[in-house]
């Protein structure tokens, strides 16, 4: 590994031609260091070494053709545009601009020559570039071609590609020679990996050559290179928030047990031993002077909420606080009612606080919270509120952790007990996360697991029907219904679309109310107004409502052991994590449940993979992983939001088989050259790196 780092400028103005101006609109790239720029690789290349004759030019293909221009002039058609007519011998082009200049328009003057680059489409007089990049040559000019694929950049309003090519180009010239390469004689031997410089000089410049459908996946061993380093970033970030974690200062929470005691002896039921251990495993957390930071992971209905209940009993015993945050007002609502039930018998106020809260309901949950007399606040983000103190908040709870982003989970972090003490957290999730996964998303989070379901939960059948048999289904909701039984028939949109053949709420609810008179059908989607929404879900859990068509709004948090039917219209176009979550609303009772997934035929593809998925496993363990093999770790757990993992080389599922060499060389690092950790962190993660602390 290399010493010392290089002596590189840090001011974007050491680069020619960068003012504040400039600077300004490439800090919304994330560029802040001229070293930045190596750093920022393209999204895409474009094929620019080499001519096309207009004769052999294909609708939908870009290329780069020479040719004369032949006819310009401006046409008033349905849009002011200008038009020119070029030809190379071999066919005919016209050049289209809607947004253009008298000077540009005198330019483009017959005989003129000029090569452009563009995107070929069928236009009214034939082949037809919309805004092509041009540039005129001289008579007997022969212009080089591109040595080079030519890459496309991330791009921000103000800053054009022609701009910041050369900018890139004059970091790579300049700096790249001077760049540090930390792991320089600890790669991985097999598969040979190439030089930190020789991967990026690659990544920008890749010869004519190159494998544009391995670039695409991501597979080329240039990009290999870089994933590592990127993935050894934030293992290393996160292993440095672990250690910060255990230098701050939190209240101890030991106790002894007696409130939690009687909660427990309450419920009717024994917890299961997953629960036990995930709960032993927190109070030996909550018993220390340094801020808990553990995450619950388990499938749907393990019992994640009694735990995180019987943790927070721990510190409201001790005159502390507790804030329960969940990413939508029905889950709070169905937590508040939980809660609520669990410990008012036992003393405890249960506070419930939300945007939809009228003034003065919302000023008396804020004196409650700022006095302590709510000891349980329950919510969704205005828990984090700018104007919301807390008396002695000991303990966060988050649950759907990955449905927030890091900033809003660091403003509650913020809102701690008085001075500078860190509340503990707990965050909980049930979309449960392959094991290779969990280390590199959580590897600052201690984990607790809770594989098995509490006794009683029964198996869910689950069957996949095309959508012309939803009459049978509609017979069978009118079969469960006379047995007792409820039913949810969920829907992807609320209103009907031209745009997407997908079945409507509202359509469907109004279909169902015709075809089921003797029953009663209720409608709940995420535009109802909150106390909309639970006045409907109060009638569909006290049995008044037979049948409720629901948008995915019902995908978490909703408890109705009397539920055995659930319907998932389209069921093609969702995700695994997603009907794997709304088939969990459902085998909450003793009662034999049913799961049936309506789709459109023909079934193909990954649609037929992912259903054939739910028919064979109920694990949401198996489910999990085969979710990240057909979709990919951002769309399974949300991580496409502000924080440690916006991954820009990197995919977790595809570079799984590199977590071993992350964890290998992070110790060796570690051990051997800490001084480099910090200037690796820097590069890839930056100023994220502090939102871990949420």
């Amino acid at each position: 590994m290399s010493g010392a780092p290089a002596a590189i400028p840090e001011s974007l103005t050491a680069l020619r031609g960068v003012g504040p101006a400039l600077a300004e609109r490439l800090a919304r790239l994330g560029v802040n260091r001229p070293v930045d720029l190596l750093f920022l690789l393209p999204v895409r290349y474009e094929d620019r070494t080499r001519l096309t004759p207009i004769g052999a030019l294909a609708p939908g293909r870009r290329a780069v053709v020479e040719a004369e221009v032949a006819l310009t002039e401006v046409a008033f058609r349905r849009r002011r545009s200008l038009l020119c007519r070029v030809s190379d011998g071999t066919g005919q082009l016209t050049l289209r601009f809607f947004y253009f200049s008298k000077a540009q328009q005198d330019s483009l003057a017959r005989g003129v020559r000029l090569r452009c680059y563009g995107e070929a489409r069928s236009g009214p007089g034939g082949l037809e570039m919309v805004h092509p990049e041009y540039r005129l040559l001289a008579p007997d000019e022969q212009g080089a071609l591109e040595q080079t694929l030519t890459p496309i950049y991330p791009a921000t309003e103000g800053l054009q590609q022609f701009r910041l090519r050369p900018l890139i180009g004059q970091a790579l010239d300049r700096f790249l020679p001077l760049l540090p390469d930390w792991l320089e004689g600890e790669l991985p031997e097999e598969p040979a990996m190439p030089s930190l410089r020789e991967a990026l000089l690659y990544m920008h410049r890749p010869p004519p050559a190159a494998d544009l459908a391995q670039l695409a996946a991501g597979r080329h061993p240039c990009q290999r290179r870089l994933a590592l380093e990127e993935m050894l970033a934030h293992h290393l970030s996160l292993r440095r928030l672990r250690e910060r974690s255990r230098t701050e200062r939190a209240l101890p929470l030991p106790g002894d047990g007696a409130l939690r005691r009687r909660f427990l002896a309450s419920l009717g039921f024994s917890l299961t031993a997953g629960q036990c251990e995930a709960l032993a495993e927190i109070d030996a957390d909550l018993a220390q002077p340094h801020p808990m930071m553990r995450l619950v992971q388990g499938d749907v209905g393990c019992g994640k909420t009694v735990v995180a209940a019987a943790a927070a009993l721990q510190a409201v015993a001790q005159g502390h606080q507790v804030a329960v945050m969940a990413p939508t007002e029905l889950l709070t609502e169905q937590h508040r009612r939980s809660f609520t039930r669990w410990f008012e018998p036992l003393g405890v106020r249960v506070t419930w606080l939300s945007g939809s809260l009228g003034r003065r309901a919302r000023q008396q949950a804020y004196e409650a919270i700022g006095s302590g007399a709510a000891q349980v606040i329950i919510g969704t983000h205005a828990l984090f509120q700018e104007g919301l103190e807390y008396r002695s908040l000991a303990l966060m709870v988050v649950d759907e952790q990955h449905r927030f982003g890091v900033h809003q989970r660091l403003a509650l972090m913020q809102k701690g007990a008085a001075g500078a003490l860190r509340p503990h957290q707990l965050v909980m999730t049930a979309t449960p996360i392959p094991r290779t996964l969990a280390m590199t998303l959580y590897a600052d989070l201690d984990t607790s697991v809770i594989h098995e379901l509490p006794p009683g939960r029964t198996p869910v059948q689950t069957v996949a029907l095309p959508d012309r048999r939803r009459d049978e289904v509609i017979a069978r909701v009118r079969e469960a219904a006379r047995a007792g039984q409820r039913a949810y028939w969920v829907c992807p949109l609320i209103e009907d679309s031209d745009e997407l053949e997908s079945q409507a709420a509202q359509s469907m609810h109004a279909m169902l109310r015709e075809a089921l008179p003797e029953l009663a059908v209720g409608l709940i989607h995420g535009r109802m107004g909150s106390e909309d929404k639970e006045q409907v879900m109060r009638e569909f859990a006290g049995g008044r409502l037979q049948v409720l068509v629901a948008t995915t709004v019902i995908e978490v948090g909703v408890d109705v052991p009397e539920a055995t039917l659930m319907i998932i219209e389209n069921a093609e176009r969702m995700g695994l994590a997603q009907l794997h979550q709304l088939r969990g609303r459902v085998g909450r009772g003793t009662a034999t449940s049913t799961c049936v997934l309506l789709y459109q035929p023909p079934l193909e593809g990954v649609a037929r993979e992912r259903l054939a998925v739910l028919r064979e496993t109920g694990d949401g363990f198996v489910v999990a992983q085969k979710d990240l093999e057909l979709r990919g770790p951002g769309e399974v757990l949300g991580t496409r939001q502000t924080g440690l993992m916006q991954l820009r080389v990197a995919d977790l599922l595809r570079d799984a088989d590199l977590a071993a060499d992350v964890q290998r060389l992070g110790r060796s690092l570690l051990a051997h050259a800490p001084a480099s950790v910090e200037p690796l962190i820097q590069r890839w993660v930056g100023d994220a790196d502090r939102y871990g602390s949420v």
